[in-house]
């Protein structure tokens, strides 16, 4: 097929509510990016909590999420993703206008009512309520707003864009940091989806498929959770897994911090955290045709070697400039790892159950942001407040990862059994 063929296979393929759902996906990553990549200074230098809270509460907001997606699904399909989508935008935007006027005096009587560690967890727990409804959302649209033949596109499309939000928000995030304020990034972050609440109403055509069937209830979701978790191989894989995100949301939760703090107090922490998100975009095509004849389980071994180790990097020069070199390798383990890890278990799931465990797959990640926020606050107190070596810090951080990549090499030779 010639080139021109396929461009217009592309521009006829995708129904509006395709680039419309897709162009709001790419703002709303943005906007969330931008919020995470704020969020642990935000919490410790504005809003005074220790080090150790402040991280445990920068895990809550990147973890909690993963638990809902597979129930927002079903929320979702009941109300229609134009409904859904709207009330996602309203809930974002109401959310991260609150995050960053906390500190605000019309906030006052309700900080005074309140323990603030009680408010803030209140508040960083809304925003996830508006993600696990836009994700099922965007992608149900690309499957059904495209045709058969562009339809592996549109999911590329749908990666490319989260990747580009993924990137965009860090750098808006540094830039009006440090121009304006860091409680100027939540506004921002909060205009952005707000803008997107508007697109959505009027841009936005609920997209039907004749052949599509019915989404399982929220009853049956739970029903079928429970019927996957009592596969305690499948489920052993997946907590052995998640120590790979608890090493890699530290790139979030508390490399910001160590930068500020012991690195260079005048470095842009928002705009260095998008050199993952550039990355995947730039080496995930020539990564995936290099380990393109890895076993699916190598290939997620390899990957969580790879991130794990990463973090010598910045313990052989802290530096920004190693900071850089250390984010671009855990990137490349991500988008070694990434792939294969979906394609194992949408190969593992039995006949009629893919959506069930494709549901479970995103459970390590918010394991991995929760044990994460958790153990980064303990780390960069013990040994940066405390013992005054914050190369430790990466020192926990590399055996994290690097014994997740064993236990997943022994889990292989032991426990695995689908062939």
């Amino acid at each position: 097929m010639t080139f021109s063929k396929r461009l217009h296979e592309i521009r006829t393929g995708f129904e509006r509510p395709f680039w419309v759902a897709n162009i709001s996906e790419l703002f709303e990553r943005l906007s969330y990016y931008a919020a995470f990549a704020s969020l642990p200074r935000y919490l410790h230098e504005s809003l005074n909590f220790g080090v150790e809270r402040a991280s445990s509460l920068a895990g809550l907001f990147g973890g909690l999420v993963w638990f809902l997606a597979a129930f927002g699904g079903a929320i979702a399909d009941r109300m229609g993703f134009r409904r859904a989508l709207s009330l996602a935008y309203l809930i974002l935007a109401t959310s991260y206008f609150l995050l960053g006027s906390i500190g605000s005096s019309w906030l006052a009587p309700v900080r005074n009512a309140l323990p603030l560690v009680v408010l803030v967890t209140f508040i960083l727990m809304l925003p996830a309520l508006g993600v696990a409804l836009v994700k099922p959302c965007v992608v149900g649209t690309t499957a059904r707003a495209s045709q058969e033949n562009v339809r592996s596109i549109g999911y590329s499309i749908y990666y490319t864009v989260v990747n580009i939000g993924g990137a965009s928000g860090p750098f808006l995030a540094g830039w009006v940091h440090q121009h304006l304020s860091v409680e100027k990034v939540f506004d921002m972050a909060a205009l952005s989806v707000f803008v997107m609440f508007f697109a959505v109403l009027i841009l936005f055509k609920e997209p039907r498929r004749l052949d599509e069937t019915r989404t399982e209830s929220l009853g049956q979701v739970a029903r079928n959770f429970l019927t996957v978790a009592s596969n305690w191989r499948f489920m052993l894989f997946l907590l052995v897994f998640s120590g790979y995100y608890v090493a890699f949301w530290q790139e979030f939760i508390i490399l910001p911090i160590y930068i500020h703090e012991y690195v260079n107090s005048s470095s842009n922490t928002e705009m260095l955290l998008m050199w993952d998100s550039l990355t995947v975009i730039a080496l995930q095509m020539a990564v995936s045709i290099l380990t393109q004849k890895l076993p699916s389980f190598q290939g997620i071994t390899l990957g969580t070697l790879i991130s794990g180790l990463a973090w010598i990097l910045l313990i052989v020069h802290p530096s920004v400039t190693m900071a850089v070199a250390t984010l671009i390798v855990v990137a490349i383990g991500e988008i070694t790892q990434q792939p294969r890890y979906y394609e194992y278990i949408s190969r593992l799931a039995p006949s009629g159950q893919q959506g069930t465990y494709m549901g479970f797959a995103f459970l390590p990640i918010g394991i991995g942001s929760l044990v994460g926020g958790w153990l980064g606050g303990f780390l960069i107190h013990r040994f940066g407040e405390v013992q005054h070596q914050p190369s430790l810090i990466w020192w926990a951080v590399t055996a994290v990862g690097v014994a997740t990549a064993g236990l997943l090499w022994i889990y292989d030779r032991m426990v695995r059994r689908d062939g």
